[in-house]
């Protein structure tokens, strides 16, 4: 079968592009790793229109709920390695479970947003799921009663330790730049619990363990002394990366790896569009990706129309 569109992602942009193209009445398929992607990560959210305070597992559960109305099921599982065109038509090649699939479609929407960065320091791979952690939301409730360090300085980080102080005895925070860079209203949120301790010009250089993680060791870009604290759970927030991998060479990125889009979320190739943090549009935000998919959506269906034309 051929698809009229397929939508590759199932976060906020995926799900707001797949509600718009269900009212269109397009033939369309959502494939997905997992649903909720980073949106699902997130911590409390206070700035998504008509949710005064909510969390990222409830919001994204709303989307899949509003998605679901429409009869839109995304198939997820699915790892997409490979999309190319040949004439008109795309295919996209993945991996799901132990087998290869693969789905054809006249025009593409992608929105895989971002993964983790990685710190690259000894005992960070060691360790991962044994007290290193990207995702707090998802393994904080672990470290309930414990000491542990939050690695970072920007909203992301902030949301963690914030999370942290509520759960665990004593937070450290360690940032590479002398100020953390996030929304102010987080800063000062964060500045205002007493378990928490923000180290600041502090490069971290190596996480020590024996089963789990026992600590981790910084240095100090003031002075250049080393310092080691002693920490049961490490969560990492410096930064994501753009899951652009798989894209056509026909598409442009950026030098960073986002896919470049214009205002209808257009790429350079006819047909391909892109949304949500995957772009190189600034500012990274759920509301953001939401609109970009409505547009995506949109603008994949006045190209459908000129192929019909």
């Amino acid at each position: 079968m051929t698809y009229d569109l397929v939508i590759v992602g199932s976060s906020a942009a995926g799900v707001s592009a797949g509600i718009y193209a269900a009212r269109r009445n397009l033939n369309l398929k959502v494939i997905t790793v997992d649903t909720g992607g980073e949106v699902a990560q997130s911590g409390e959210i206070a700035n998504y229109p008509g949710f005064v305070k909510t969390d990222g597992v409830e919001l994204s559960q709303k989307f899949t709920e509003h998605l679901k109305s429409y009869n839109i099921i995304p198939e997820t599982g699915v790892w997409v390695e490979k999309i190319e065109k040949k004439g008109n038509v795309f295919t996209i090649i993945a991996k799901k479970g132990d087998g290869i699939a693969e789905y054809q479609a006249k025009t593409i929407i992608l929105t895989t947003g971002v993964h983790p960065r990685h710190l690259n320091v000894p005992g960070e791979e060691e360790f991962r799921g044994k007290g290193v952690t990207y995702c707090t939301v998802c393994d904080g409730p672990l470290f309930r009663g414990k000491t542990t360090v939050t690695i970072g300085g920007g909203n992301s980080a902030l949301e963690s330790a914030i999370m942290m102080a509520a759960l665990a005895k004593k937070v450290y925070v360690l940032n590479i730049n002398p100020e953390m860079k996030g929304e102010q209203v987080l800063i000062d949120n964060l500045k205002k619990q007493s378990n928490v301790e923000i180290i600041g010009s502090a490069k971290t250089t190596k996480i020590v363990g024996e089963n789990v993680v026992k600590s981790v060791e910084y240095e100090s870009k003031i002075d250049g002394v080393k310092h080691v604290i002693d920490v049961q759970g490490a969560m990492i927030h410096i930064g994501m990366i753009p899951n652009s991998s798989m894209v056509p060479p026909e598409v442009e990125k950026n030098k960073v790896g986002e896919i470049k889009v214009n205002t209808r979320c257009e790429t350079t190739l006819p047909g391909f569009f892109a949304a949500g943090d995957v772009t190189d549009v600034p500012y990274k935000q759920i509301a953001i990706s939401t609109g970009q998919g409505v547009t995506a959506a949109l603008a994949a269906v006045d190209y459908l129309n000129r192929m019909k034309a």
